[in-house]
């Protein structure tokens, strides 16, 4: 086998073999005296069929599978015998004349072909000691405590039917219709919907105008969304709700005592407590760590400017753009609604590919240098978090697990990562900070790879649609505790 490189120009890669065909005849000839003790042809005894029987019976299938498994294995041997690794599986580009593919298999030509790749480049280890982080660090008071657990016990308060108006603190029953410019909108209406007035769950204004209402009342709720609406096409604009009141119901007062622990399914009020305590402690933990991780992300882009591979980013691209036109194409908006160009856009999303790209192969080479594994009990429990994730058909989707052995290597990606983030902050110098919830909570962007992603889309990504219907930041731990209840 000859093997020659022809081209070598930064991370790309193109190597031209050639097996001669002496080489491809010594192998078919192997593969028919293995065959002839093992073929069974009518008229001949077993192990006594000539070779030249079966060179022309079988000679161009044997030879169709000595081709494919030298384009199977050549590819990895150069690759080890050269020391490189591939960005991507290597590029194979041979003949397509039906001609010269006849001779190969005839074993009348020699078989000549050749790889293309990108390598991935090499990445210096480096200090990591020297890599300054601030960890932002809230403290939980027992007031933000207390003021969660009133919110689970109001969660759990019981309401029966109340005469007369609506109050603060009351739960209305309504059927309403949404109408901008006196036509309905999507996402706009809905029957039966439970409401407790002053709870903020829906678009500000709209609460306040059922206060004084009974059942049986019909009335008119005029509202303007925010300019900061989630869905785009209603930001900014004034709504009419056609509402009709169907019941007015009253909250009975709610003890924060062990009875009521009891009712969530928990030992007592001490323990009620320390749940939602270690509630908000997780989701403030989580946000800790998205700061912590894009500080670390930000810091080994600047420590390590290597080329990346054109072919993933590329793919990288084409996925953020898919997800991006879709969100533009959802919304009914363009670029130039985001004050951007469609060039601009492509422009800075390129950026981000080679970012998130250029990142992936350092962790990667970090973690596997480190000694970072996944273990199979990890994977075992990422896969049970994701069976978790659909209630009613945990059945089908471990099963899709079990027979899908790629979808449960995709889940140990994320595990490695996060698990060599573990290992680089072990060594970086880290510094707690204290700061309050709302530092905390500021500019907080995605748990990403490409940190700067988020603010990226700020500039032409359209907003997410949403429902009429809002919810408070701070009503999450209280939520999670509720659900848990139920």
């Amino acid at each position: 086998m000859q093997v020659t490189e022809t081209v070598n120009e930064g991370l790309k890669r193109e190597i031209k073999v050639v097996v001669p065909k002496s080489d491809l005849q010594a192998k078919l000839t192997d593969r028919l005296h293995d065959a002839k003790g093992k073929v069974r042809l009518n008229g001949f005894r077993p192990g006594k069929v000539p070779v030249s029987h079966l060179r022309k019976m079988y000679g161009k299938s044997f030879m169709a599978e000595i081709v494919n498994e030298i384009l199977s294995e050549t590819p990895r041997s150069i690759l080890a015998e050269r020391e490189e690794k591939s960005a991507t599986q290597p590029e194979v580009d041979m003949t397509e004349d039906e001609g010269e593919a006849e001779k190969v298999l005839t074993g009348e030509s020699d078989f000549e072909f050749s790889l293309k790749y990108e390598v991935i480049p090499p990445i210096e280890s480096k200090d990591f000691s020297s890599i300054a982080i601030t960890r932002p660090v809230v403290e939980i008071s027992d007031e933000e405590v207390e003021e969660q657990v009133k919110r689970v016990a109001q969660s759990a308060a019981e309401y029966s039917e109340k005469k007369g108006k609506a109050a603060d603190g009351d739960r209305v029953t309504i059927d309403y219709v949404g109408k901008l410019d006196g036509e309905p909108f999507e996402g706009g209406a809905d029957e039966g919907a439970q409401l407790v007035l002053g709870s903020g769950t829906f678009i500000p204004g709209f609460e306040e105008q059922l206060v004084g209402a009974k059942a049986g009342d019909e009335t008119q709720v005029t509202v303007t969304f925010p300019e900061d609406y989630q869905a785009a096409h209603l930001a900014g604009k004034e709504a009419v709700f056609d509402v009709k009141v169907t019941l007015v119901e009253k909250a009975a007062p709610v003890e924060i005592d062990d009875d009521l622990a009891q009712k969530l399914g928990l030992e007592n009020a001490e323990r009620l407590r320390s749940v939602v305590r270690e509630q908000i402690e997780g989701q403030y933990a989580g946000m800790t760590r998205q700061k912590v991780k894009r500080q670390l992300l930000d810091a080994l882009d600047e420590m390590y400017q290597i080329d990346s591979p054109e072919k993933l980013v590329e793919t990288e691209f084409n996925n953020i753009w898919a997800q991006i036109t879709a969100e533009l194409e959802q919304a009914g908006r363009t670029f130039e609604d985001e004050e951007t160009t469609e060039e601009e856009a492509r422009e800075e999303y390129r950026k981000l590919a080679e970012r998130r790209v250029r990142l992936g192969l350092v962790l990667s080479h970090i973690g596997e240098e480190a000694g970072v594994e996944v273990t199979e009990t990890e994977l075992q429990q990422a896969v049970m978090r994701h069976v978790q994730q659909y209630p009613g058909q945990e059945r089908q989707v471990y099963e899709f697990f079990q027979k899908t052995p790629d979808a449960v290597a995709n889940l140990r990606a994320p595990i490695f990562e996060e698990k060599t983030v573990d290992h680089l902050l072990a060594v970086a110098n880290v510094t707690d900070e204290t700061v309050s919830k709302e530092e905390l909570m500021a500019e907080d962007e995605e748990d990403d790879i490409v940190p700067a992603k988020k603010e990226a889309k700020k500039k032409a990504a359209p907003k997410k649609k949403a429902p009429a219907k809002k919810k408070k930041a701070d009503d999450a731990p209280a939520e999670a505790e509720a659900d848990k209840a139920e």
